[in-house]
């Protein structure tokens, strides 16, 4: 006979069944562009109570769905790079492959209204574990000493702007992530200007983006 114990231990796996099922339904149907909410809780095979229960909002399955693009896609090639010769062109790498998630995630900028607050969270996390690859890089001289951890994220969003944009084919983004990253190189490189205050606000460039 099944124990209170047992039982709770039951529903605490049914429910993180539940929230995987649905945060994986959200990035197949975000992919399509257009997206609702009945749609992913038909997706994940649950009712749209269920859904509730665990996301009580739109911005709750966008931030779930961001973490597992970071956990399953980014994070593992982040790890990867740990030992990798050139960590420059590790991070170039793994710019590359964001952008290409970007655009086949296409729907999650449309999909939650404060998109804004919750892809900073993901872009400070993603920055916090690509810091110890961008140390490395600098020790190598493979990238300018000025450039700091803060810069990354700010890298990034600039990055998103002008190459995920709909319609953008993948050799052209090639093309032009080299260039950016060529920005990097220490050789003959110029010192960065200071950013002033008030001017720091990362928070705007992305809501820019998603506005784009």
């Amino acid at each position: 006979m099944a124990t209170t114990k047992d039982r709770a231990r039951r529903r605490r796996v049914d429910a993180r069944t539940s929230a995987e099922r649905i945060t994986a339904a959200g990035r197949t149907v975000l992919a399509t562009g257009e997206a609702s909410l009945e749609q992913i809780a038909a997706e994940a095979g649950v009712g749209i109570a269920t859904l509730y229960r665990h996301f009580p909002n739109r911005e709750a399955i966008v931030r779930a769905v961001l973490d597992d693009i970071l956990e399953t896609d980014l994070l593992p090639c982040i790890d990867r790079a740990a030992d990798a010769p050139h960590p420059r062109r590790s991070l170039q790498d793994i710019a590359t492959h964001l952008l290409d998630l970007i655009t086949e995630e296409r729907g999650l900028v449309t999909f939650a209204s404060n998109f804004t607050d919750v892809a900073v969270e993901a872009l400070q996390r993603l920055s916090h574990s690509l810091h110890p690859l961008l140390l490395r890089a600098q020790q190598q001289k493979e990238i300018r000493s000025d450039l700091t951890a803060e810069d990354i994220p700010r890298f990034l969003v600039m990055a998103v702007a002008g190459l995920a944009l709909p319609g953008t084919a993948p050799s052209l983004r090639a093309r032009f992530i080299a260039l950016l990253f060529d920005s990097l190189n220490p050789a003959n490189a110029t010192p960065l200007p200071p950013l002033l205050a008030g001017e720091d606000d990362l928070r705007a460039a992305v809501s820019n983006v998603a506005r784009s």
